[in-house]
């Protein structure tokens, strides 16, 4: 494992060898599916339309229950950049090379060897929905990533400076976790606790500095706290996702709470814990051995993750939810391959090699899933993934036949791909804030194979005035990858009620 080790060691330049590959990484799966788009003639899937969707907006909060940071974050790149494919790329793999450099960062600033900072950063190449789901479809879940990380950096650097702009720094990053993903307040409580119960770290927390992150923090979050108190049916939009359930039995719901639970974390920590326990085993690690106590350090990675999970798991058996996925458990279970390396490195010789051979994995897991990632791009996966095999330029010519179209309103996320082929286009679904607002004529409803779109957007349309204009009409678009026929969309004009 040469290679490996020339990874942890080695500089390119004033750059450690592993950040500049990461960055090469990154870089390369940017421009190879932007570029694999662009030639397949596709859009994107219904995560990354969404962000399409409210790229022209700068606003506080968004709808389907979204916090704002992501979508703030792609906007300030569309002003920059334009509205493309390239653009929202550009941004996840920004986002998620911010979290390998926070990683890093942050072990180095706790002490720890170049060798332990970069198994924690390889590390995350191990976890499915980092090294696989981030690039395959999640939008928000990668802001968790990247600001969760940079979380723990700015926690370091506090136990180390305990100057006030340490604590000021601490309280945007606390800010900027819950607006990339409101579940990262799961990981601030777990890393406040987990220092306070630390004799070496309790006196940072308990400083009456500590104030000023909690004022900053306050400060930072009151326009989106504003504006969710004020868009209350957007916020909630989609808490049936948690199946809280009021007539059920509150054991019965525990119960299922409770597997969930323990499912999802399962189903999340087992391919990291498998690579390290292959590591231990490869370097020839014997627990039977006396090894030196843990430092406080170590402590509080583990003790992060003990706490989140704790905090997790009586939320989830006080408030009777009966699905618990595992991506909801990224903000404290993305701190495990941290925890396994600090461990690692304290099991010397034996540890370091145990270090490289994760490094290796991680590695090694990046570039295999590479070519998954650019065949997933222009194929997608199951229902509604599919929608980005769509040609939409073909699309969009059906639509403006008979005139052009001001809005483009669906069920879906998925009609912000229209977006690509006219960024002028207002596109909206059943979530969208502000809906009747938005709304400019000519417009008209489009949904996918059924026949007819799902009652709430009939009640979004209602609401905001209109009614359909005609009888609607239906059309294949081409599909790459995708059957000969193609795929039926169905489409409407729109009219103002009583509007002659």
């Amino acid at each position: 494992m040469r290679w490996a080790e020339w990874l942890a060691e080695s500089r390119i330049g004033p750059f450690p060898a592993a950040i500049v590959m990461v960055a090469a990484y990154f870089l390369f799966q940017t421009v190879t599916l932007s570029v694999l788009t662009f030639w397949a003639g596709t859009g994107v899937g219904i995560d990354d339309a969404e962000q399409l969707i409210y790229l022209p907006h700068l606003w506080a909060g968004y709808g389907g229950s979204q916090p704002p940071l992501y979508t703030w974050i792609n906007w300030l790149a569309a002003q920059i950049l334009g509205t493309s494919v390239f653009t929202l790329k550009i941004v996840k793999y920004s986002v998620l090379f911010l979290a390998a450099c926070c990683v890093f960062a942050a072990m180095r600033r706790l002490a720890y060897t170049k060798t332990t900072a970069v198994a924690a950063m390889f590390g995350l190449f191990t976890i499915p929905q980092i090294a696989w789901e981030s690039q395959r479809a999640l939008s928000h879940s990668v802001a968790v990533v990247g600001f969760c990380a940079l979380l723990l950096l700015a926690m370091v650097y506090l136990l180390e400076r305990r100057s006030a702009i340490a604590y000021a720094v601490f309280g945007l990053a606390m800010a900027a976790a819950i607006l990339a993903k409101y579940n990262d307040v799961f990981l601030v409580a777990a890393l406040v606790a987990a220092a306070l119960s630390l004799r070496e770290f309790r006196g940072t927390i308990l400083h009456p500095k500590f104030a000023i992150s909690l004022a900053v923090a306050a400060l930072a979050l009151t326009p989106t706290a504003y504006w969710s108190f004020m868009h209350s049916a957007e916020s909630l939009a989609r808490g049936y996702k948690f199946g809280i359930d009021p007539q059920q039995e509150l054991m019965a719901a525990a119960a299922i709470g409770a597997v969930k639970f323990i499912m999802g974390t399962f189903n999340f920590a087992v391919m990291p814990t498998l690579i390290s326990a292959l590591a231990f085993a490869v370097a020839g690690f014997r627990f039977s051995e006396n090894h030196p106590k843990g430092p406080a350090k170590e402590y509080l990675l583990w003790r992060t993750l003990a706490f989140g999970l704790a905090i997790v798991a009586i939320l989830v058996l006080a408030s009777g939810a009966t699905e618990v996925k595992s991506r909801w458990l990224l903000p404290i279970l993305a701190m495990l391959p941290l925890a396994m390396a600090a461990y690692m490195e304290r099991l010397a010789p034996r540890g370091r090699n145990a270090q490289l051979f994760v490094i290796a994995a991680g590695a090694i897991t990046a570039v295999l899933l590479a070519p998954a990632s650019w065949y997933n791009q222009i194929s997608g996966g199951n229902g509604l993934a599919q929608v980005l095999r769509m040609d939409y330029p073909a699309l969009y010519r059906e639509l403006t036949a008979d005139g052009p179209i001001k809005t483009a309103i669906s069920d879906n996320s998925w009609v912000g791909n229209l977006r690509l082929v006219d960024r002028n286009t207002v596109a909206l679904d059943d979530e969208v804030p502000d809906f009747a607002a938005l709304l400019q004529e000519p417009a008209v409803l489009l949904w996918l194979d059924n026949p007819s779109p799902e009652q709430e957007i009939f009640d979004r349309l209602n609401q905001a005035g209109y009614v359909l204009d005609g009888e609607s009409r239906s059309v294949r678009v081409p599909e790459f990858f995708g059957s000969k026929d193609g795929r039926v969309v169905t489409f409407v004009k729109l009219k103002k009620r009583n509007a002659k």
